[in-house]
C-alpha cells in the first residue's frame, strides 16, 4: 500500500503541476486578448461619471433557511469577514457555525425586475407571487402585505418592477 500511495502522490503532483501550467496559459492568452481584463479583483477603476455614487441594492446579505440549502456549512470567513479571527464574538460557537448547512445567501432586489423566474428556485413567475410564497423566518413580512389594501400591494409590486 505504501509503493501505491507514493506512485499515486508523484502522479498528483506531475498532474498538479500540469494543470496549473494550463491555467497560466489560458489566463496569460486572456490577459493578453482582452483589454483592460483582470484576475481574482484586480485594481477596478471606477469611471469618474459613477463615482461617488449611492445606490440601494435592497438586501440583507444574511443567510436564511429557504429550505434550499446543500447541507454544507459557509466557510467563516467568507460569511463573518476577513477579521473574522480578530474580533471577540459575544454569541459565536461551532454550532451556531454549523447552523449554517442549511442556509444560503439570498440576492439582492436591487436589478430584479431583469428576472423572469423569482425566488431561490426560480418558480415564481410574478412578485405577488414571491411575496406569497416568503414563509419562515419571513412569514410576519408576508402576513403584514396580504393585509394590505389592494392599491398598496400594487404599490410594492410596481416598486420591485422598478428596481
Amino acid at each position: 500500500f505504501g509503493v501505491a500511495a507514493r506512485l499515486a502522490a508523484g502522479k498528483l503532483a506531475a498532474e498538479g503541476a500540469r494543470l496549473a501550467a494550463l491555467r497560466d496559459r489560458l489566463e496569460r492568452g486572456i490577459l493578453g486578448s482582452v483589454p483592460g481584463t483582470v484576475v481574482n479583483g484586480g485594481k477596478y477603476a471606477i469611471p469618474e461619471a459613477l463615482g461617488n455614487k449611492s445606490f440601494h441594492p435592497y438586501g440583507d446579505y444574511l443567510l436564511h433557511d429557504v429550505g434550499t440549502g446543500d447541507g454544507i456549512a459557509i466557510a467563516m470567513e467568507e460569511h463573518y469577514g476577513k477579521k473574522m479571527y480578530q474580533i471577540k464574538w459575544k454569541n459565536l460557537s461551532l454550532e451556531s457555525h454549523r447552523s449554517s448547512a442549511n442556509k444560503l445567501r439570498t440576492a439582492p432586489l436591487w436589478g430584479v425586475r431583469t428576472h423572469p423566474m423569482l425566488m431561490h428556485d426560480g418558480a415564481s413567475l410574478t412578485f405577488r407571487e414571491a411575496i406569497l410564497r416568503h414563509r419562515g423566518e419571513a412569514s410576519d413580512v408576508t402576513r403584514h402585505f396580504e393585509q394590505l389594501s389592494q392599491a398598496d400591494q400594487q404599490a410594492i409590486v410596481e416598486f420591485l418592477e422598478s428596481l
